[in-house]
């Protein structure tokens, strides 16, 4: 007996800094969300994610739900650029958007602003800012790599954890240990998050001299393990890591960095009352109707 249901699900696929996501307008339950997003995964192998839209609640214009249940930056962005698309078009003002989105306990305030002249043949570009959540604590988690213990600056947010790995280590064994870990990284993923008792791991292989940084990204209740083209919470972790290296647990004075990443570079700011506002730019590929079975 065949127990397959099959949806019809309208889509929409948004470039965040070529983080590519899926944004799902039509309602899954959520115990079914992680199924059809890999259905879709697999109808657009160049996504990297998943969100799932429903409508606001507590004064906030729309809700988002990851796949994974973790928050994402680039995904709130783009569900705030798909929320304007779908309310003024492609040409309106400057405004900010309430969201709910998974993995943050309060709604999350989201700028968004259309970039006159900067289309390309895919489509208009929007800018957006968002407020990102603060991580809880900022750490040095002990991992094992090989047949060593190693010291990994860790950064907690409530359903993600980032290890940050400088690969511009002031020493040849700290540049030697961080290519030994990008070489395994695939690997470590899946064990490190589970030593860590995380609910979703990235490993964000950071070069502050050169501004770069490349995200992989282990998302176990979506089932995906990422190289993505950019990563929001993951540039939001290394800033954070950054400005407390610069001045300590209480900034002194904002800090700021452009972190360039395979698919473009991501903006991150650290103001000394704490906030953390992240920017990128968003377009709308294309909207999309399918139907699915799982």
């Amino acid at each position: 007996m065949n127990s397959l249901k099959t949806w019809e699900i309208d889509y929409a696929v948004m470039d965040p800094t070529g983080n590519i996501t899926i944004l799902v307008e039509t309602p899954v339950p959520e115990a079914s969300q992680p199924f059809a997003a890999a259905r879709l995964m697999e109808l657009e192998p160049a996504a990297e994610q998943v969100g799932f839209l429903s409508s606001g609640r507590d004064g906030a214009e729309l809700s988002l739900r990851m796949a994974g249940g973790e928050f994402c930056g680039n995904a709130s962005m783009s569900a705030a650029v798909y929320g304007e698309i779908r309310k003024n078009g492609d040409k309106g003002s400057a405004r900010e958007i309430l969201l709910n989105v998974s993995g943050a306990a309060e709604p999350v305030k989201v700028r968004v602003e259309a970039l006159t002249g900067s289309g390309t043949d895919d489509g208009p570009q929007f800018r957006g800012t968002v407020e990102m959540p603060r991580p809880l604590r900022i750490r040095r988690a002990e991992l094992s790599l090989e047949e060593e213990e190693a010291e990994i600056p860790a950064v907690e947010f409530e359903g993600i954890t980032h290890l940050i790995i400088r690969e511009d280590a002031g020493d040849a064994a700290g540049r030697d240990r961080a290519a030994r870990i990008r070489q395994d990284a695939e690997r470590l993923a899946p064990l490190w998050c589970k030593a860590l008792g995380a609910e979703a791991l990235g490993l964000m292989f950071l070069n502050e001299a050169e501004g770069t940084m490349k995200p992989l990204v282990y998302v176990p209740a979506a089932g995906t393990l990422v190289w993505e083209n950019s990563c929001a919470s993951g540039t939001t972790a290394s800033g954070a890591f950054l400005a407390e290296q610069q001045s300590g647990a209480d900034l002194q004075r904002s800090f700021q960095i452009s972190l360039k990443q395979p698919g473009g570079s991501l903006g991150i700011r650290a103001e000394k009352s704490g906030e953390l506002f992240l920017s990128g730019t968003v377009r709308l590929l294309k909207k999309q109707r399918t139907e699915i079975s799982f």
